[in-house]
């Protein structure tokens, strides 16, 4: 059996260890790992952080042509709740390459302004008014260009757990990207939420998690960062998220967004053997295997 959905399985560069935050770890080429997604069968890849593709419009829509990927969009942290500071601007000038790419998504995460995400600030009311009314702006902003902006509940930002996820849900227009690891992380159970709000996921990040290091991180016993490198994000089955029953939620809603495998790593050299690209076609065998049976 098929489904069109087969064709909607994208890849992320994290999952090959190319991370924005500094000091991450060893950081893969460009070609290796745009050459290893389409070695596993993936239909496109999001546009991983600055400088991994090239800057010019034209120039990144080559090389994901020369590789056979398309553009899903990009991950775009940006400074949400600080009066003053208009993250539009920002957002325009990414907005501007989309169209080159013919890229769909404009994937928001509420940034703290610290390197990392390891810790983060609260926000009082003010703060709050604030980032949501960003997050509508946004929404309007890119919806003008004729892409989809959701917004990414991530560990060590300003949404992370379940009430702030609700806070957005009730507050604010904006979809979300459904990443099944941040929000077990943070405390939300992704297929709970697929279940009562599946008309607001526009966008999927396809992660498993070991619960036992992820209930670490939520205790303060482990850093993001430590939990990570110790193995936290596992291939798509191999962990405590339920894969099956979200992807099952989904199609029967009529999901027709990307589902992108991001399995978050850190090298700490260039690997000699398979590598990463191991997991991804885990990853990848597992999410196919779903798909059909939820077809």
């Amino acid at each position: 059996m098929t489904t069109p959905q087969l064709n909607r399985i994208a890849g992320a560069p994290i999952s090959w260890g190319v991370c924005e935050v500094p000091g991450w770890g060893y950081q893969l080429t460009p070609e290796r790992v745009l050459k290893e997604m389409r070695e596993v069968g993936l239909a496109a890849t999001e546009f991983g952080p600055d400088g991994f593709l090239p800057a010019a419009p034209e120039a990144m829509a080559r090389v994901l042509a020369d590789h056979d990927l398309h553009a899903v969009g990009g991950f775009t942290p940006l400074l949400l709740h600080v009066p003053g500071h208009d993250p539009l601007p920002e957002a325009e000038q990414l907005l501007a390459g989309y169209a080159a790419s013919n890229a769909e998504v404009l994937v928001l995460s509420a940034i703290t302004g610290q390197d990392g995400y390891d810790s983060r600030p609260e926000l009082d009311a003010d703060g709050w008014k604030l980032l949501l009314s960003n997050l509508d702006r946004l929404t309007a902003l890119a919806a003008e260009r004729g892409v989809r902006a959701v917004l990414h509940p991530h560990v060590g930002t300003m949404v992370e757990n379940g009430d702030e996820v609700r806070r957005v849900l009730e507050h604010s227009s904006i979809s979300l990207c459904l990443d099944t690891g941040h929000l077990l992380i943070g405390g939300t159970d992704p297929a709970e939420l697929t279940r009562q709000a599946p008309e607001r996921i526009a966008h999927t990040h396809m992660k498993d998690v070991d619960a036992s290091l992820a209930a670490k991180v939520q205790s303060g016993r482990l850093t993001y960062t430590e939990a990570v490198r110790e193995g936290m994000y596992r291939p798509l089955g191999a962990g405590d998220v339920d894969v099956e029953s979200i992807v099952t939620h989904l199609t029967a809603r009529g999901y027709d967004g990307w589902y992108v495998l991001e399995q978050d790593t850190i090298l700490t050299a260039e690997p000699k053997e398979k590598g990463p690209v191991e997991d991804v076609w885990a990853s990848a065998e597992h999410l196919r295997a779903v798909l059909r049976g939820a077809a």
